[in-house]
């Protein structure tokens, strides 16, 4: 092969009138901050079940202890019980005076994450590394995401009549909270908190989460 032969032939495609087309791929920095937690959702924006199927898809690729692969997921769009489903959730517990969602900002759309057998150490691993590359993909594709645990486990598996108990809640949809991370020293308060309009995330400083 003759050398430079690649940079040669982008010069002949330019030359050409050819356009060379790049991928635009957000970053891990910035995936990972605009990873926030959402608590009001633009409830005109419907996201569609394809876009579930999408985010959901993420667990086919994703470590598992002894490769065990022992989630499931249920998918809930507004037409199959997700226009409803936040009656069954509890949001910002560090904020109960807001009784949040505010009404008519609920989310719509949900996964909901089972296990095939008991809640263990190893379980919580998978289920960690499952529900943050979910909101990850779900963030890449241009949506937000709210991971909840705080919700009753029997009732939602009874009313969807899952064959196994959920062990997290992702709500899904078009955030609409203004969100800012605030950098702090070790020992500080880390509950978050709202203030004119903006809603605060305590992150511990590098230097101080370091051994």
């Amino acid at each position: 092969m003759a050398d430079n032969y690649l940079e040669k032939r982008e010069e002949a495609l330019r030359t050409a009138g050819r356009t060379v087309l790049r991928r635009n791929t957000p970053s891990l920095e910035t995936l990972l901050f605009r990873n926030r937690s959402h608590r009001a959702f633009d409830v005109s924006y419907v996201v569609a079940m394809r876009q579930l199927e999408a985010i959901a898809a993420v667990n086919t690729k994703l470590p598992s202890g002894r490769n065990a692969q022992r989630l499931r997921f249920k998918l809930l769009d507004a037409g199959s019980g997700g226009r409803d489903f936040c009656r069954f959730l509890q949001l910002g517990g560090y904020l109960p005076e807001l009784h949040l969602p505010v009404p008519g900002t609920e989310p719509q759309a949900f996964i909901i994450v089972c296990c095939t057998e008991a809640e263990s150490p190893t379980v919580d691993i998978d289920l960690g590394i499952s529900l943050q590359s979910m909101a990850l993909r779900a963030v890449e594709i241009g949506l937000n995401a709210l991971i909840v645990r705080a919700f009753d486990h029997k009732a939602v598996q009874e009313a969807l009549g899952l064959p196994f108990e959920p062990l997290a809640v992702l709500a899904l949809g078009k955030g609409l909270d203004k969100i800012e991370l605030v950098e702090v020293p070790a020992g500080s308060d880390l509950r978050y908190y709202r203030k004119d309009g903006t809603h605060y995330v305590p992150k511990i400083r590098l230097d101080d989460l370091l051994l």
